[in-house]
C-alpha cells in the first residue's frame, strides 16, 4: 500500500471506528497479521523441508539403481547427508533407550506405607464416633 492508501485507511478507521477504539483496533489487526506471517514462515520452512528430504530419497534411489558405483559427487553427498541423519537418530534414540532402562536415583521416596484418610468430616465417621 503506499503513502496515500494508508491515509485514507486511517481516515475511514478513525471515522468508523472512532478515537477511542481505534488503537485497540489497530493492535488487534497487527496482531492478527504477525500470527498469520508467523505461521506462513513455518509452512514455507516445513515444505522446503520436506522438498530436500523427498530430493534426498530420490538421490537414494538413483545411487541404488546404479549399485553405489560409478555415481555422481551430487549423489554421493545425498547418500553422506542421509547416513549422517541416520546415525543422529540412532544415537538419539540410544540415549533414550539408555536413560530409561537405567536405574532408578536412591533420592526417589519409599512408596510402601499405606496411604491414610482423614475421616474428620466424614458423617459416618462422626456418627460412630458419638454413638
Amino acid at each position: 500500500m503506499g503513502m496515500w492508501e494508508l491515509l485514507v485507511v486511517a481516515i475511514v478507521g478513525l471515522i468508523v471506528l472512532g478515537p477511542e477504539r481505534l488503537p485497540v483496533a489497530i493492535r488487534t489487526v497487527s496482531t492478527w497479521i504477525r500470527k498469520i506471517k508467523t505461521m506462513a514462515n513455518h509452512i514455507s520452512a516445513e515444505v522446503s523441508e520436506e522438498l530436500r528430504v523427498h530430493e534426498l530419497h530420490q538421490n537414494l534411489k538413483k545411487a541404488e539403481q546404479q549399485n553405489m558405483s560409478d555415481i555422481s559427487p551430487e549423489l554421493q553427498e545425498s547418500v553422506a547427508q542421509l547416513q549422517r541423519a541416520a546415525q543422529s537418530v540412532t544415537r538419539s534414540y540410544e540415549k533414550t533407550d539408555s536413560a530409561a532402562t537405567s536405574p532408578q536415583s536412591k533420592e526417589q521416596p519409599n512408596i510402601t506405607s499405606e496411604p491414610t484418610t482423614d475421616t474428620s468430616n466424614d458423617p459416618q465417621s462422626t456418627k460412630k464416633n458419638h454413638d
